[in-house]
Order: C-alpha cells, then structure tokens, then sequence
C-alpha cells in the first residue's frame, strides 16, 4: 500500500530499506470469524461449557470419525467419488485424503493439550476439523432437463433451510436451528430420515446440536414448537466418517457431504438423507436428499 502511495523514487526507495524478510512471507490464512474476530476454536470451546460437553466425549466423536472415514476408504466406496490430482514435484497423484488417520486410537487423543482455552480448554487439535486444501462439484438442473440430456440423476433435492443466529453466543448450532424447517418443508420426521451427515467444524460444536435435536426445553422456548426433533440413530449418523476426518476445504464440504450422502442412499437401496452445517455469522443450512 505504502508503495502504491510513493509519488518518487526516492520514497520508494525509503519504503523497500524498510523492508525485512517476514514482510516477504505470505499472509496465513484468516482463522478469525470475520464478524466476531473470535477464532471458531474460540466459540467451540464456549459451546462445550454452555451444553456440557466433555474432552471424553469430543475425543471420542473425533475417533470414531477417522474410523468411518478410514473404513470407507478401505473398503472402496469413495474411489468413484474422487478425481486424482497432481502437485508439485508431480511424483505421484493425491488420489486419497490425507487428512484421514487410518490406525486412529483413543491413546493419541488424550494425550494433546487444549489448543484454544489453555488452562480450562477441552478443544484440541485432534477433534477439530483441520485447514485443508480441495475442491468439489455437483451439478443442480430439473429432473426434465437432465432426462433431455439423457442424465441419471444421482438424486432429488426434497427440500431446504438456511436460519441466521446470534454470533456472540454459541454460533454454530445452525444445524438446531435450520434441520427443523426442512424436514417440515420435506414433510417428514426425523424417524424416517435413512442418514444423516452433520458437518463437523468441532466435535464439541456436532454433539451440542446432537444435544438440542433431542432438548425438549430448547424445542419449545427457542423453536416455538411442540416438540423436538428426537433423538439422532447413532447407525444412521455421519456413517462415513466426517469433516474432522476429511478436513473443510470451506466451500468444497457441502459439495462433499451431499455426494457422499447420495452415494451411500443408493448403495442402501434409496431412502431420505439430512445434509446440514453451521457456518461463520451464526448462519445454518440443511437440506432433504432423496436417492432411489
């Protein structure tokens, strides 16, 4: 900037004595929420005091992530989902998440310390999501339009939500607030639901909107409604692993998530699927998927 503003040489020549080696270095990525400037650690760590979630539980949920996900690779359901891809030095394509911990053991949870709350913490690095790198497409077109083009649809979207909270006390319970809405637009209940795939930005984030699917008081006082949405089937939840394990590329895990989920609807013969996240600003999306 200041270089920009420079109007002689001589200026310029002042500004680049000033200049030292870590001004060369590129600028890390923002781990700042943007309208908070809290870090999302930050705001897992008040969702695990608010709800009363403990290390135990977040390192557990973080453990049987990479033991879903490492299955799933193992046993060959993601090859067709996945494109390779070439890197410097170009020796071998990437054609396998990285992220995923395929001998994953409750010892090695245990044993980090809180990476957020240093003194009182229970959010480590090991059952948050990590900051990764990756890319993903689908392609959204009417039923008609994807016969005239001689296209088998992978699936249907039934329906959708998105719902905006508070961003300065427990933000990321999108999922709460928005799954709600459209399994009422799907017209349906959680009992009929064949998966369902949470987002997992934290551990302590996923169990406490696992915690309000069921919280009677939070359905009436916060919801307006009568009753809440149930109890999540543990065999029905994030059955291939989840973000903790893959990673969140931001814009690339929706993508992720609605592929996957369609994939394993069919391999189960069809059925109905729950897609949902949080995001930063306090915002929430879910969706409906339904597979033949």
């Amino acid at each position: 900037m200041d270089m920009n503003k420079a109007k002689s040489l001589s200026q310029k020549f002042q500004i680049l004595r000033r200049l030292r080696p870590g001004d060369l270095l590129p600028v890390p990525p923002a781990v700042a929420e943007y309208s908070t400037g809290l870090r999302m650690g930050d705001t897992a760590e008040q969702m695990a005091k608010t709800h009363g979630i403990s290390r135990e539980e977040q390192d557990a949920l973080a453990l049987r992530s990479h033991q879903r996900a490492a299955q799933a690779w193992q046993s060959g359901v993601l090859n067709q989902e996945v494109m390779a891809a070439f890197v410097p030095p170009f020796k071998a394509p990437i054609d396998q998440d990285n992220n995923v911990r395929m001998d994953a053991k409750a010892a090695d949870y245990a044993r980090l310390r809180p990476a957020f709350d240093r003194q009182h913490g229970t959010v480590t690095a090991a059952n948050s999501t990590p900051l990764t790198d990756g890319a993903a497409a689908v392609i959204l077109m009417r039923e008609g339009q994807a016969k005239a083009l001689g296209l088998q649809p992978l699936g249907y979207l039934r329906s959708y939500a998105f719902t905006a909270i508070d961003v300065w006390q427990d933000m990321l319970l999108g999922p709460a607030y928005a799954s709600p809405l459209a399994l009422d637009r799907a017209g349906i209940t959680l009992a009929d639901l064949t998966l369902i795939d949470m987002h997992e930005a934290f551990a302590a984030q996923t169990l406490s909107n696992i915690k309000l699917f069921r919280d009677e008081r939070f359905a009436r006082e916060v919801l307006n409604r009568s009753h809440a949405l149930g109890e999540i089937d543990d065999a029905r939840f994030n059955v291939l692993g989840g973000s903790i394990a893959y990673g969140h590329p931001f814009a690339a895990t929706g993508a992720r998530m609605i592929t996957q989920t369609l994939n394993e609807l069919r391999r189960r013969g069809g059925g109905l699927g729950l897609v949902t996240a949080c995001a930063a600003g306090g915002l929430g999306a879910a969706m409906v998927l339904e597979a033949e």
